[in-house]
């Protein structure tokens, strides 16, 4: 695996270490007391709010208002083990840090922190630097995200939704005749799982190609007793063998289009943004899924209508993403120069988190807390240079959209099997899923 310390700062361009320079600086202005409280401005403020606990987990907008309230549009935080941070809350913030790649870059080898990470620090696999088109920036970005949108733009949308109502009929198939189910384990993460490599070109049903959807639930989504490293490293490897294989016999697929676009990407290049579009359509579409699910059968204004009806699931899909988006926060961008923004001086270094949940309730652009189910102008999906590449967005629409009708025409009298407020988030500030979605149904005849 890529080294994922920041080691290679100095010789990257990037300049010499920036965490031990911001550090000096830190103590020169506190007087030479490192334990001093730092000075206002700096997220590592006494104010600074801890991203974490269950008022976090379970009722985030609440949170977002009350930092609005204290904060305005941009909050000093602190992440796992105290380290500081800004979170960008507002809509026009977070649209102003996406679109200024010039100031807020996605290179985090930039960060000023990293001489206090440790090497297992729980969110390094956010942020830790690897040579994948996610930290690429510049025209360096560009030629590897235009290689993913070629290859991204030649999938047949059609063809798409065929693809994945037959994946869709066969998970159904298997909890079917049992007249329960759990959809988020069996449904809602496997749809797009299964999707997302068989797009990449791995044959469906064969057994490494089951072994790829198990080590990418693990490594994205580790349940207790899993090692989310071993399958991110066994994923690595498939996805290698992936691409050596198409190089030698190309098809029809993502991975070959990749390998004969004329930029001319490196094996390795390919096999780390590969792994980046598999894992950016399979766990913020798997969420998407299973929270319009949850909406559709808790909320009365979906109830009428809800068996097969294409307006109120689309209404739905798109109200998830305003008011219950997958990604509810992304860890970030950094900043490349002393800046200020929202009213808070942002230092060279500082690591900014995208408040994706908190923009697209921000009151300034819903005055009167109404979304209107209808405008797609929220920001879950990014924005700028880095936002998710066309068509991507798309594909997890067909995805999500056909994930949904297939299970309600299958399943018309499908209900919540719990009480709505029995049903759980998990426990992340990142992404915004819950733990289990259980319903019942008349078991299908066998």
């Amino acid at each position: 695996m890529t080294d994922l310390t920041g080691a290679d700062a100095e010789t990257d361009g990037l300049g010499a270490d920036p965490s031990a320079a911001h550090h000096r600086t830190l103590t020169a202005t506190a007087g030479g007391n490192s334990d001093a409280v730092p000075p206002p401005g700096c997220p590592a403020h006494g104010t600074a709010v801890r991203l974490s606990g269950l008022e976090y987990q379970q009722t985030p907008s609440e949170l977002y208002r009350s930092l609005r309230r204290e904060h305005g549009p941009i909050a000093p935080v602190l992440l796992d083990g105290d380290i500081p941070a800004w979170l960008v809350l507002g809509y026009p913030e977070v649209s102003y840090v996406t679109q200024h790649d010039e100031l807020f870059a996605r290179d985090s080898r930039r960060w000023n922190q990293w001489e206090n990470i440790p090497p297992d620090w729980p969110l390094m696999p956010y942020v830790g630097y690897q040579p994948s088109v996610l930290f690429a920036e510049g025209a360096e970005h560009q030629r590897r995200a235009g290689v993913i949108t070629q290859a991204l733009e030649a999938i047949d949308q059609f063809e798409l939704g065929h693809d994945c109502r037959v994946i869709a009929d066969r998970l159904i198939d298997g909890f079917s005749g049992s007249g329960v189910a759990e959809l988020m384990n069996s449904y809602a993460h496997q749809v797009p799982m299964r999707a997302a490599v068989q797009m990449c070109g791995m044959p469906a049903g064969a057994a490494d190609t089951e072994e790829l959807v198990t080590d990418l639930r693990i490594s994205l989504d580790a349940a207790e007793g899993d090692d989310p490293v071993a399958a991110y490293g066994r994923v690595g490897e498939r996805i290698a063998q992936l691409v050596a294989d198409k190089r030698r016999n190309p098809g029809p697929d993502v991975t070959s289009r990749m390998l004969l676009h004329p930029a001319g990407l490196t094996d390795v290049e390919i096999v780390q943004d590969l792994i980046s579009v598999i894992a950016a359509a399979q766990q913020p579409t798997a969420n998407w899924i299973c929270n319009t699910l949850r909406l559709l059968l808790t909320d009365n204004r979906f109830a009428v209508n809800v068996s097969g009806g294409r307006v109120s699931v689309g209404q739905a899909l798109n109200e998830v993403l305003w008011l219950d988006t997958p990604t509810q926060n992304f860890i970030g961008r950094w900043a490349v120069r002393d800046t200020q923004l929202g009213g808070r001086l942002i230092r060279a270094g500082d690591c900014l988190v995208l408040g994706l949940a908190a923009a697209n309730t921000d009151p300034q652009i819903w005055p009167e807390a109404h979304v209107g189910a209808e405008n797609s102008a929220h920001l879950s999906f990014s924005n700028g240079e880095h936002r998710c590449p066309y068509p991507a967005p798309l594909l997890a629409d067909v995805i999500a959209r056909t994930a949904v009708e297939t299970l309600l025409e299958r399943m018309p009298d499908v209900v919540l099997d719990a009480e709505p407020s029995e049903l759980t988030w998990r426990p992340s500030i990142w992404m915004r899923g819950l733990t289990a979605l259980p319903v019942r149904f008349t078991p299908a005849a066998q």
